[in-house]
C-alpha cells in the first residue's frame, strides 16, 4: 500500500519563491504595496483583489507569488519587523540592550498600527527571516547574560511590549476619532485645561506622558528579570 503523501506545511516560508515572467510584479513589490495598504487602511481593508487593483494586476497574477491572504500577512509582518533594531548578542549590559530593543519595537509598531494585532495570528510567522533573527539574537542575549530560561524572558518581554503598545494604539485611535490634536483631547481630561478645553502651559506633553509610561513600566519588567537572574 502506497504511503499517504505528506501535506505541505501551510506557510509561505516553506515554499520556493516562484519564477515570474513579469519583472515589475515580484513578491517584494507585492509585499511593499501590501504594507502601504495595511498602514493606510488596516487589515480588514486588505484583499488580494484590492491589492491587485493598486498594482494594476489581476488577483490571478498575485496568486502566482502569494497563494493566500494569510501568506501575504506573514510576508508583510516579517517585512516590517525588519525595521526593528536587533539587540547586540555580546553586550555585558543586557538591561540597556533590552531597553533599546523595546524602544525600537515600539517605534516600529506605532508606525505600523496593525502589527501587534496580527503578530499572534499570522500563521507560522516565526519562520520568517526577520522574526527568526530577532528571536535568535534575543535568545543569545539572555543566554549570555546568564538567564536559565531565555524563552521565558523573551515571552515576558514581548508580552509586556505588545500589551503596552496595544493599549497605546487604542488611546491614539480614540484621539483620532475625536478629530482633535492629542494635546487638546488630553487637556479636556485634565484639570489644567482652560474653560475652552485647550491646552494650558501646565499641561504635560502627551507624547512625553506616553513615553514615560512605557519606559517606567518596562523598568519594572526588567527589575523582575534581574531578580530572577540574581536568584
Amino acid at each position: 500500500m502506497a504511503a499517504k503523501p505528506i501535506s505541505p506545511v501551510p506557510s509561505v516560508w516553506t515554499r520556493a519563491t516562484p519564477a515570474t515572467s513579469q519583472p515589475a510584479l515580484s513578491r517584494a513589490v507585492i509585499v511593499r504595496e501590501a504594507v502601504a495598504m495595511l498602514d493606510a487602511e488596516g487589515v480588514e481593508a486588505l484583499s488580494m483583489r484590492k491589492l491587485g487593483a493598486r498594482l494594476n494586476a489581476g488577483a490571478t497574477s498575485l496568486y502566482r507569488h502569494v497563494a493566500l491572504k494569510d501568506e501575504l500577512m506573514e510576508l508583510a509582518l516579517d517585512e516590517v519587523l525588519g525595521e526593528v533594531v536587533p539587540p547586540p548578542e555580546d553586550t555585558t549590559d543586557w538591561r540597556t540592550a533590552i531597553t533599546e530593543f523595546a524602544a525600537s519595537f515600539r517605534a516600529t509598531a506605532l508606525g505600523h498600527p496593525w502589527l501587534c494585532a496580527v503578530l499572534g495570528q499570522a500563521g507560522l510567522a516565526h519562520l520568517g527571516p526577520n522574526l527568526s533573527s530577532l528571536s535568535r539574537k534575543l535568545a543569545a542575549l539572555f543566554t549570555n547574560a546568564g538567564f536559565p530560561d531565555p524563552d521565558s524572558a523573551i515571552n515576558a518581554l514581548y508580552s509586556y511590549t505588545i500589551g503596552m503598545i496595544t493599549t497605546e494604539l487604542a488611546w491614539l485611535n480614540t484621539v483620532a476619532r475625536s478629530e482633535q490634536s492629542e494635546g487638546d483631547f488630553l487637556a479636556r481630561l485634565l484639570p489644567s485645561a482652560d474653560g475652552d478645553g485647550h491646552v494650558s502651559p501646565d499641561t504635560p506633553d502627551p507624547r512625553t506622558i506616553r513615553d514615560d509610561h512605557f519606559d517606567n513600566a518596562l523598568e519594572l519588567v526588567l527589575d523582575g528579570l534581574a531578580f530572577q537572574l540574581a536568584r
